[in-house]
């Protein structure tokens, strides 16, 4: 068994390895496909997003007010708040909603 778990550490390290080598060694020069550009600026943001928004909805007492937080910042956000302001305004939400709802 000990030596599986070896073998499965080794394999996610070469995996891992090579997802992120394979691109620097097979492209050497500028990438100007309009397309490819555009997919690769946006992938830090959509790899944020989705690691952000599932831990939003469920770091709260409930969904709801989670979600409710989510609204507020979304809409505090487009607005041109700060930072600082949209987490007051959506920690502000949830605290207000779970001493309603708990």
């Amino acid at each position: 068994m000990e030596h599986n778990v070896y073998l499965y550490i080794g394999v996610m390290a070469l995996v891992t390895y090579l997802i992120r080598v394979l691109p620097l060694t097979l492209i050497r020069r500028e990438i100007r496909n309009r397309t490819i550009r555009s997919f690769l600026y946006y992938v830090p943001y959509v790899t944020l997003a989705v690691m952000t928004f599932p831990a939003i909805l469920h770091a709260t007492g409930t969904f709801w007010s989670g979600l409710a937080a989510l609204i507020v910042a979304v809409i505090a956000a487009l607005r041109g708040l700060s930072l600082l302001q949209v987490a007051l305004a959506a920690c502000s939400v949830v605290f207000l909603l779970e001493l309603v709802l708990l």
